[in-house]
Parts: C-alpha cells; sequence; structure tokens
C-alpha cells in the first residue's frame, strides 16, 4: 500500500492539484443531486483529495498507468471526488447547524 501512495502523488505539480480540484470538485457537485451548500474553495479542496483518493486506488487496482487514455483513474477521480463532496457537505451544513439535504 505504501508503493500506491507514492505512485498516486507523483508527477502531480501545484498548479495541477489546483485544475484537477477545480475540475473534478465542480464536476462531483454537478452529478450530484441536489443542491450543495458548501463555498467554492472547499469544493476545490474536496476535488483535489478527490482527484488523489482515486489515483491511489488506480496505483491500488494496477490501473495508474496505462497506454492511451486513462479512462479508469479519471473515473475513479470523479468518484472518489464525489465522495469527498458528499462528506464536506455534511461536515459544513452539521458546522453551520444546518442538514445537508437544503434544497
Amino acid at each position: 500500500m505504501g508503493q500506491a501512495f507514492k505512485e498516486a502523488f507523483s508527477g502531480y505539480s501545484i498548479l495541477g492539484l489546483l485544475i484537477a480540484g477545480i475540475v473534478l470538485g465542480f464536476l462531483a457537485k454537478l452529478l450530484m443531486p441536489g443542491k450543495q451548500n458548501i463555498p467554492w474553495w472547499l469544493t476545490i479542496v474536496a476535488g483535489i483529495l478527490g482527484a488523489l483518493v482515486g489515483n491511489v486506488l488506480a496505483a491500488l487496482f494496477g490501473v495508474r498507468e496505462t497506454a492511451g487514455f486513462d479512462w479508469i483513474r479519471h473515473g475513479l477521480q470523479v468518484v472518489g471526488a464525489i465522495g469527498v463532496v458528499a462528506l464536506a457537505v455534511a461536515l459544513w451544513s452539521k458546522s453551520k447547524g444546518g442538514t445537508a439535504a437544503r434544497t
């Protein structure tokens, strides 16, 4: 598992992580049902964490590097971002005294 973490974090620059966080965070919010009442900066942080979770899973499954476009890795990143955004929504609304299912 240590090798999976090493592979997951290799090749990312700060700018690359920021771009991945923006794209994946807002894509996750778009794919999730309902309204997610979290600030834009938390969406980006959740996207960054989702990208890293997806990379760790891809490394564990042995699909981090494939020939051509890495569809499986990117799919795992989207799934990871959805999971982290859902967690962020629950924690953010709980810290603000509301419910996660606001509309």
